[in-house]
């Protein structure tokens, strides 16, 4: 798996709710610093208060490995109720992720999903990966179950919101994959 080749990774979960209330927590930006050992806070910028095409936000992000940063997204696609797409603007200007995420109504439950796709432009990776570049396929699977990790807890907090019950995984089913 290589980082060129712009690999995603998706976590999905049904959950007994209306799409209206699951679109209402997962249009809070606020949603995964709060269930993320990563993403400590976020914050809308030049007076955004939601997801909208060209509106942009900060992300203040902590890794053991990584250290501290921040990072400046910009909403790339809303379709009201039902799927809201954001790039990391890169250290080059160019996206170095995509995130989503997606709401799909159902006869008795929602299906709400996350995903995020590396590149294509240089992002936190780039310079370990030029390091050692033997170990981009380790590098960059490490980083992808990390996300999923942080997905998979997304979407578990995300259901305990919105159903009051007791813990249980999200669909995991999928792995890594490339894009």
């Amino acid at each position: 798996m290589l980082y060129r080749d712009s690999p995603t990774v998706e976590v999905t979960l049904r959950v007994s709710t209306s799409p209206q209330d699951v679109w209402s927590l997962v249009t809070d930006i606020g949603l995964p610093a709060r269930h993320s050992s990563e993403l400590q806070s976020t914050q809308w910028l030049d007076g955004a208060t939601g997801p909208k095409v060209g509106a942009r936000f900060r992300g203040f992000n902590a890794h053991p490995a990584l250290g501290e940063w921040s990072t400046v997204c910009v909403v790339v696609e809303v379709v009201p109720e039902r799927r809201w797409v954001w790039e990391v603007v890169g250290p080059d200007g160019d996206p170095s992720a995509t995130w989503a995420f997606e709401v799909d109504p159902g006869r008795d439950a929602v299906t709400v999903r996350q995903w995020a796709r590396m590149g294509p432009g240089p992002s936190g990776l780039t310079p370990a990966i030029l390091a050692s570049p033997q170990k981009e396929a380790r590098i960059v699977g490490n980083r992808l179950e990390e996300w999923r990790t942080s997905m998979a807890a997304n979407l578990e907090g995300l259901r305990r919101q919105l159903e009051g019950a007791a813990p249980s995984d999200p669909d995991t089913s999928r792995s890594p994959t490339q894009g």
